[in-house]
């Protein structure tokens, strides 16, 4: 009898439980985060449970505002703070509170053409050698892979093609092996060579595909003015021919022109067609090829002609669902902005490349490229006047839908520490 009413009293309190975690103050308390980060300047209210307070008032750091709904936050002066939440007087939440130095940012959009130099020369395929009536390839039976990095020959640096042919010539006359240094992804890998002459040509082969350059079109998305650093694409450059990411020496970013659109459709995705500008002029360096984009300094400040004014960030929790616009350009060099809806976000705490998934909605788009073109990668998202991040892959099997990366992780990548300030004030 005993163990009857324990059991009916423990599955009434589980049940009230239940139910009480059901009610509205319980979840919107359950809703408010342990940690708020605000830029200087920056307000934002969340929801308070009711028979809530705030038991910190006002710091130098933040302001806080509380009224019988809501608790409303505005960033004073880069550091850590917090407030704690009371019931009855008795503290039931902390609440951390960061504020970081303000960050603007130029939105891009304008068309670029990327020149990328690898490190080295880049192994894009084998080649059979005709010898002696036999067809081999010196370089493959070394174990020399695609998408391998020659950097070295008989310990001199490789520049270009051009430094590959003297070696190649002068050993296979005096028919001595090659040292060859390789890097594969972070490795590094030594083998030697034999080059063999090949019958038809008179002339002597590694039985390699090399290239040591290579050029395309994207976007810019966004550049700060104080170091000039920028970030343009959103993705990572790969090589057509090994699809392994180009690890670059050196490259240079131009003016570009879209000539014309072939427009996207389901299972096929469309692609802007653009040239380099006639004077080629050089706006900037690329120093890093990555999977957020590619990035360096440019030269000179540049503008879009449509948002002139640096922006401030999103963080990448601080992005929400619904209206958007991107900056692209779809004809010659005007950037335009166009209507899209963010679908969904996520609030990542560690750098990722697919943060948002979105979708275009603007009529005028949808109707001269279908959606999302090859070319548009590292458009720039802006939202409620924030610069939020990039577009950077569409949906193949529905052109109107792609992914986004977070700016807060293009920012990180291009050596543009948001947090740094607040981390020297720490130590």
């Amino acid at each position: 009898m005993h163990d009857w009413i324990r059991k009916a009293i423990g599955g009434i309190l589980l049940v009230s439980l239940l139910m009480l975690s059901l009610t509205k103050p319980v979840q919107q308390f359950i809703q408010i985060p342990g940690s708020i980060t605000l830029f200087e300047g920056q307000k934002q209210s969340i929801v308070k449970a009711s028979a809530m307070t705030v038991s910190t008032p006002s710091s130098e750091k933040v302001d806080v505002v509380e009224s019988q709904k809501a608790i409303s936050l505005e960033g004073k002066n880069p550091g850590t703070d917090e407030f704690v939440l009371e019931f009855a007087g008795i503290p039931l939440k902390k609440v951390d509170v960061n504020v970081l130095k303000d960050m603007k940012v130029y939105p891009g959009g304008q068309s670029v053409g990327v020149k990328l130099n690898t490190l080295g020369v880049l192994v894009v395929g084998h080649h059979l050698v005709l010898a002696d009536g036999k067809k081999v390839s010196p370089g493959e039976k070394a174990g020399i892979q695609l998408g391998d990095i020659i950097t070295k020959i008989n310990g001199k640096k490789i520049n270009n093609m051009a430094d590959v042919a003297p070696f190649v010539d002068e050993a296979g006359k005096k028919q001595e092996e090659l040292d060859i240094s390789l890097q594969r992804g972070n490795e590094k890998l030594n083998t030697t060579l034999q080059p063999i002459k090949d019958d038809k040509e008179k002339s002597f082969k590694l039985g390699l595909y090399i290239r040591d350059s290579a050029a395309g079109i994207g976007t810019m998305t966004f550049y700060e003015p104080k170091s000039n650093k920028y970030g343009a694409l959103g993705h990572v450059i790969s090589d057509m021919d090994t699809k392994k990411p180009i690890v670059v020496d050196n490259g240079q970013i131009v003016k570009s022109t879209v000539t014309a659109i072939e427009k996207g459709k389901n299972g096929a995705p469309g692609e802007k067609l653009a040239r380099f500008s006639a004077n080629r002029e050089v706006i900037g360096d690329i120093t890093t090829n990555s999977p957020f984009g590619i990035f360096g300094k440019l030269k000179k400040p540049i503008t879009n002609g449509i948002m002139d004014k640096p922006l401030p960030i999103a963080l990448a929790h601080q992005v929400k669902e619904g209206p958007a616009q991107i900056l692209t350009v779809t004809d010659g060099d005007k950037v335009e902005a166009f209507d899209i809806e963010i679908v969904s976000t996520i609030p990542q705490k560690y750098p990722a490349t697919k943060g948002m998934v979105l979708k275009v909605v603007d009529p005028k788009l949808l109707k001269k490229t279908g959606g999302i073109v090859q070319g548009m990668s590292g458009s720039p998202i802006v939202q409620d006047g924030k610069m939020i991040g990039a577009v950077t892959h569409v949906f193949v099997n529905d052109p109107t839908s792609g992914y986004g990366v977070h700016v807060e992780w293009m920012l990180n990548e291009a050596g543009i520490d948001i947090y740094k300030d607040q981390a020297d004030k720490a130590s």
